[in-house]
């Protein structure tokens, strides 16, 4: 198979690669050469910008096509016309496209969210309707032939976000751990070579139509995911349930300042949207406990950064202390 690859070489992407080179494809990657520059020097990379130079796309054909990074829907529309004669070309898009968590088991024939052609590019508020937007192009310009893959929070190995890294990182550094509101609140994630894995294997059987990409396959709980956190670290942790009340007084800040943590009612739904779709579609998850262990092997070869997501130790500290006075 002839793939072509949006992107490629960020984090996701990274991962479609690699799964896609595991199963004797061919491969060429289009993007900037400004991230990851040197990986796969064995694959062939064509260098452009999809705002104004698609040209070294030029008169190329290809089989299928991954999308990978893309989120602003110019760009989409100019690299669906640019490939118009592919046979196949799958988007990967977000669960942010739906327009109302505030209940749970959302699935694809919820309501998106509307795009107006005057928000911002960058803007993360309108991330989800430029995302819909970008869908509803790729289907128009691909009909019969597209797949639109919405995944929740993406986690493992090379993930920018810190948005997961943060839990088994600060769990392996031991102690008293702030867990955030009900121990039995349910999260969603997805590991990332179990989603490129099947990504690969869809656009091999020109699978078409829309999937939420979410997991595990059974229901997993805020306490469940720390204590693979927990087990992968062999750590001395200790988690202590600090209630969501006490914390939104504080002005904790819900999803980045601590990952996975949504106590606002609307979006109760965020974390249990319903995969059943792409489960029977062969999806598939890892033991939580490997993508623990194995994205604390990763995080331990960066070095010294900034994360990007998580609450600072100083933070963490000064809560816990103050939560212990409130219970005295």
């Amino acid at each position: 198979m002839r793939l072509l690859v949006l992107g490629g070489t960020g984090f996701l992407g990274r991962h479609v690669v690699d799964a896609a080179l595991r199963r004797g494809h061919e491969l060429t990657l289009f993007n900037r050469g400004r991230t990851n520059a040197d990986l796969f020097p064995e694959v062939e990379h064509l260098l452009g910008d999809r705002d104004g130079d698609l040209s070294a796309l030029g008169v190329r054909r290809w089989d299928v096509v991954v999308d990978v990074p893309a989120r602003i829907p110019r760009h989409v529309q100019a690299s669906a016309e640019a490939l118009a004669g592919v046979e196949h070309y799958t988007f990967v898009s977000t669960i942010s496209v739906y327009r109302d968590f505030s209940r749970t088991g959302v699935d694809e024939t919820a309501p998106l969210r509307e795009y107006d052609p005057s928000m911002g590019d960058e803007d993360m508020e309108f991330y989800g309707p430029r995302k819909a937007e970008c869908e509803r192009i790729v289907a128009e310009a691909f009909p019969g032939g597209a797949l639109i893959v919405r995944p929740g929070l993406i986690v493992g190995p090379h993930d920018p976000t810190d948005r997961y890294t943060y839990w088994p990182r600060r769990v392996a550094r031991g102690g008293e751990v702030l867990a955030p509101g009900d121990p039995d609140r349910h999260v969603q994630l997805v590991d990332v070579r179990d989603l490129a894995d099947w990504i690969v294997r869809m656009v091999e059987e020109r699978q078409t139509g829309i999937y939420n990409a979410v997991g595990p396959e059974r229901p997993l709980t805020m306490e469940g995911m720390l204590r693979e956190c927990v087990a992968a670290a062999g750590s001395d942790a200790q988690l202590v349930w600090v209630p969501d009340a006490f914390l939104l007084e504080r002005e904790v800040g819900q999803w980045m300042e601590l990952p996975l943590w949504l106590a606002d009612p609307e979006w109760r739904g965020m974390l249990e949207t319903d995969s059943s779709r792409a489960i029977e579609a062969g999806l598939s998850f890892r033991p939580l406990v490997e993508t623990a262990r194995d994205t604390l092997e990763w995080d331990a070869t960066r070095g010294g950064y900034e994360p990007a997501a998580g609450m600072a130790p100083e933070r963490e500290a000064e809560l816990l202390a103050e939560w212990r006075a409130a219970r005295a």
